[in-house]
């Protein structure tokens, strides 16, 4: 199994940084261990100030409930089963896409939160470093 350290997080950092920049959008990628512990988070130059803390609360909710960020949307929304869990976790839980957890040998070994431009490109750019993670051990 792959050890989530600072090694395989700045692998994963330079994976997504490239994605951001080849789609000309400066980003703040985070990447958590399995306890929700930072091991790494990047600031690329102009990055928006408020995804140095939206990105790795969006890695953070990614561990901490096992799925990806955008799987919330829906069941967040008012007179759904999720509405209000953003309120919980003293706000850390974010309800929108640009957070992975990422996985090695079906075990959630920590995520990567991604933010800095639309959600669709959060997404992009998150899932660039997931690919990358999973092909450390290929």
């Amino acid at each position: 199994m792959c050890k989530l350290n600072l090694e395989v997080a700045e692998q994963l950092i330079k994976a997504a940084e490239k994605e951001s920049k080849e789609i000309d959008v400066s980003m703040v990628i985070s990447v958590l261990d399995d306890g929700g512990n930072l091991v790494a988070t990047h600031r690329m130059d102009d990055a928006w100030l408020a995804s140095i803390d939206i990105a790795p609360n969006k890695a953070w909710t990614s561990v901490a409930l096992k799925m990806p960020t955008s799987s919330l949307e829906e069941a967040a929304v008012p007179n759904a089963d999720l509405y209000g869990l953003n309120t919980t976790n003293d706000g850390r839980i974010v309800l929108f896409g640009g957070g992975f957890p990422l996985e090695k040998d079906g075990k959630v070994i920590g995520a990567v939160g991604v933010s800095g431009g639309a959600v669709a490109q959060d997404v992009q750019v998150a899932q660039a470093a997931v690919k990358a993670f999973e092909n450390l051990e290929k």
